[in-house]
């Protein structure tokens, strides 16, 4: 660059040593610091940032903070709000990810009065470094500061820790800030409220899930019915029948429309808590005309609750009479499940009848189609016919991606027949795209 008559600026220099620093040549860094200087350049605070990474990387925290001392004078003295805001972001960024979280809540509790950059973005930045590396609770830390000091997060802030926390099995204290930030009218986004609630539901706190949906409902201008398929959703989680159906019902004095996802959610509850009976009557609510019509995913999650409690005659008098009544017709889908909970059941023929149905009714057996039935031929110790299934059926198909290989795979290991599995594996590994 000098030998073609360009100077270098900060700019450059500041980038190559980020460069240097970012494949652990701190050395090599040092000396484009040092030459710099000799050039007469004044770093910026990007520049101590970046060299200060290289040194936190290096796991040597003690030049590190002589650094920082350099950082603070120049960020008094740096004209654009853009550099400092960059430098500032990095320096946090790379204390959480090399682990230095103690220094960071020190420069929360030091920084912030008087610097040359807002409260508001000094915490805010505190907050995302802290969410970026799975430290929650730090994260939480800095919103007790924040708050100690007469400052209110934004609702990112808090619905990126309340999400995080929940995610990372401390809901409780997820919900605690929700009541926190409630007061001064933090609003709950819906993808938040989602994994809150069904958190609380897999702890069995559904006072405290309730809670949460009644703040949700209280927000304006939101979907309602939207809300409550969410929160039924994570009832099903719960054994709790009465609850389920408490939902529903409010919903309905509330003049709340309730929808098929709804209707359908609740029938989906009921078959997981073995209720298939209390499902049952949500069908015929819904074919009375009470509710919206049934769908065809509301047959297929009836027909897998009737089957998974051996109901085999009402499951297929579901799929044989009642569906066709409707003018419903089922998809592979629908036949994947019912398949599937034949072969549990231990029928395979019946499996088979369905399966050889399927093309009668104009439907296409996908990979899962495929792979239910050799896994369920294996599962039925009838290896052999699953490998005459997959000579005469799967191959000519072309139908056969990486989980049909791995459920005759798996059968024919469970057999003890290693070298035919090893067959099928380099038979697997010759075809195009392997």
């Amino acid at each position: 660059m000098k030998n073609r008559g360009h100077c270098p600026n900060v700019v450059s220099y500041t980038t190559l040593i980020n460069g240097y620093c970012s494949v652990g040549g701190i050395r090599d860094a040092i000396k484009v610091f040092d030459e710099m200087l000799q050039s007469g350049l004044a770093p910026n605070s990007m520049t101590y940032s970046v060299l200060i990474r290289g040194f936190l990387q290096e796991r040597d925290f003690e030049s590190g903070r002589e650094l920082m001392c350099k950082l603070w004078e120049r960020m008094d003295l740096e004209v654009e709000l853009g550099v400092k805001v960059a430098a500032f972001a990095n320096l946090i960024d790379s204390l959480c990810k090399q682990g230095y979280f103690n220094e960071v809540f020190e420069i929360a509790e030091e920084m912030p009065c008087g610097s040359s950059l807002s409260e508001e973005v000094v915490y805010g930045q505190m907050i995302d470094s802290f969410c970026k590396v799975g430290r929650y609770h730090g994260a939480a830390r800095i919103v007790y500061l924040m708050r100690k000091r007469g400052f209110i997060p934004s609702d990112v802030s808090y619905n990126f820790i309340i999400h995080g926390l929940s995610k990372d099995g401390d809901c409780m204290r997820g919900y605690q800030l929700l009541e926190e930030g409630a007061e001064f009218g933090f609003s709950l986004c819906e993808h938040t409220y989602k994994v809150l609630v069904e958190a609380l539901c897999r702890v069995l706190d559904v006072d405290k899930a309730r809670e949460v949906l009644k703040l949700m409902l209280s927000k304006e201008g939101v979907d309602k019915t939207r809300i409550y398929n969410i929160y039924l959703r994570a009832l099903c989680l719960v054994n709790n029948p009465t609850e389920l159906l408490n939902v529903l019902v409010f919903m309905l004095e509330s003049q709340c429309q309730t929808d098929v996802i709804t209707l359908n959610t609740v029938i989906n509850g009921f078959c997981k808590m073995g209720r298939v009976d209390e499902a049952l009557k949500v069908l015929d609510d819904m074919l009375l005309g009470k509710f919206c019509a049934p769908d065809v995913v509301t047959f297929t999650t009836l027909i897998s609750g009737l089957l998974d409690a051996e109901k085999v005659d009402e499951a297929f008098d579901l799929f044989n009479k009642v569906m066709p009544e409707n003018g419903l017709k089922p998809g592979v889908v629908t036949y994947n499940v019912l398949i599937r909970c034949l072969y549990k059941l231990k029928r395979p023929n019946d499996a088979f009848g369905i399966f050889n149905n399927m093309a009668g009714d104009g439907i296409t057996p996908d990979s899962t189609t495929y792979t239910v039935m050799v896994e369920g031929l294996c599962e039925c110790d009838q290896i052999e016919e699953a490998k005459s299934f997959w000579q005469s059926v799967i191959w000519p198909s072309g139908i056969h991606d990486n989980f049909v290989y791995a459920a005759i795979l798996k059968g024919l290991c469970g057999s003890g027949k290693f070298n035919e599995a090893c067959h099928f594996l380099f038979e697997k590994r010759s075809l195009p795209n392997c």
